[in-house]
């Protein structure tokens, strides 16, 4: 379940994620880039046995906010069930996306992870920490989710605003 939203991320009526999808409703999303001490930013490869966008690259640990749960509460909840790993999440942008399979409102967090991650194999099939040139690189070498692209350029301005 998730809540649908209106254009000014206002709650609407709880629904089902697929519905919402289906239907092209707004929901909200959280997402986490994750950075290591050097800074590098983390990628994975999302399973083949994920519904959506499977064995895609992704630069961000993250899924949809549950009713009632803030986008700081699903951040941190998606990087326990995604990657093993708890460790504090902090906000740096929400906007409106409309790339992906519908439209939501995406919040993005950082965190910086110190320990060892623990992905669960059911959602990650690889990852790897890539310097930012790398990660462009490999952005556009390989196949990532929609939503990644936005994610980045998005927190790359914020990390430019000195928001980061």
């Amino acid at each position: 379940m998730v809540e649908r939203v209106d254009e000014q991320d206002q709650v609407l009526a709880v629904v089902g994620r697929g519905e919402a999808v289906r239907r092209g409703w707004l929901h909200r999303i959280a997402v986490t880039v994750c950075r290591d001490r050097e800074g590098r930013i983390l990628v994975h490869r999302r399973s083949e046995h994920v519904d959506r966008f499977p064995g895609h690259y992704e630069v961000g640990s993250g899924g949809a906010v549950a009713p009632g749960e803030s986008y700081e509460e699903a951040a941190s909840r998606e990087l326990a069930e995604e990657l093993g790993v708890r460790a504090p999440v902090r906000f740096i942008v929400k906007f409106l996306n409309r790339s992906g399979l519908s439209p939501h409102w995406l919040a993005v967090h950082e965190a910086v992870l110190f320990d060892n991650l623990c992905p669960d194999p059911d959602e990650v099939m690889w990852h790897g920490w890539l310097s930012e040139s790398e990660l462009l690189r490999s952005m556009r070498e390989n196949l990532f989710t929609p939503d990644s692209h936005d994610v980045l350029s998005h927190y790359f301005a914020a990390v430019e605003r000195g928001i980061v």
